[in-house]
């Protein structure tokens, strides 16, 4: 399986479209261990994204991506503008010049989006953050052979359910020590419903 241009602008359709859903579900988990406002900013970024790229007609993956990068780093306040920006701009790079987008490419897409997160946001795995979900989720990808919308979805469930026993120490949940131990972290709550978003799309498709 390998994704059209079209299923590009769907997930980015569909990610919209499951974080408005849950925009007040990000609202809470992030008043417990932040500013409270990660539900309101990531759910502007993804609509204006989801404006931009309506606009266009795409015959590029790469550009449907990269128009994504920018309007989310523009758009979304805080750090995590420039994370989910960062991951989508690496992700284009990536797959540019393939369409449609194969199943390596992609994973290697992946690969480059999770180091562009961690350069950008001077992080690493098991700090309770985004890259939580999406380092395991390139792992994911690099053990499997083709696209599987339902272990998708399951295997990023898992790792945003992983952060809950974690204990933050970076961004701003650091503040509060052991006392974000008991919560799933908003970051990797958000990264969950992108690619839940990504597997219901390749649902449709098989």
């Amino acid at each position: 399986m390998a994704l059209t241009v079209q299923d590009v602008v769907a997930w980015i359709d569909k990610s919209n479209e499951t974080i408005q859903t849950n925009k007040d579900y990000l609202t809470t988990l992030d008043q417990a261990i932040g500013d409270g406002d990660h539900g309101i900013n990531v759910a502007r970024g993804f609509q204006e994204a989801a404006a931009k790229i309506a606009d266009g007609n795409y015959t590029s993956s790469a550009d449907v991506l990269k128009d994504t990068a920018m309007t989310l780093m523009s758009k979304i306040g805080g750090a995590s503008g420039p994370l989910f920006g960062t991951a989508f701009l690496k992700l284009s790079t990536a797959v540019k010049g393939n369409d449609p987008v194969d199943y390596a490419t992609f994973t290697t897409g992946l690969k480059e989006a999770v180091n562009g997160i961690k350069q950008r946001g001077k992080a690493i795995e098991g700090e309770k953050t985004l890259v939580d979900v999406w380092s395991p989720m390139a792992d994911f990808f690099s053990r499997q052979a083709d696209f599987d919308g339902e272990k998708i979805a399951e295997e990023a469930k898992n790792a945003m359910e992983q952060t809950k026993t974690m204990t933050a120490t970076k961004g701003r949940a650091a503040y509060f020590k052991e006392r974000s131990d008991g919560h799933i972290d908003p970051g990797s709550a958000s990264s969950c419903y992108i690619f839940k978003a990504l597997a219901d799309v390749i649902g449709g498709k098989s």
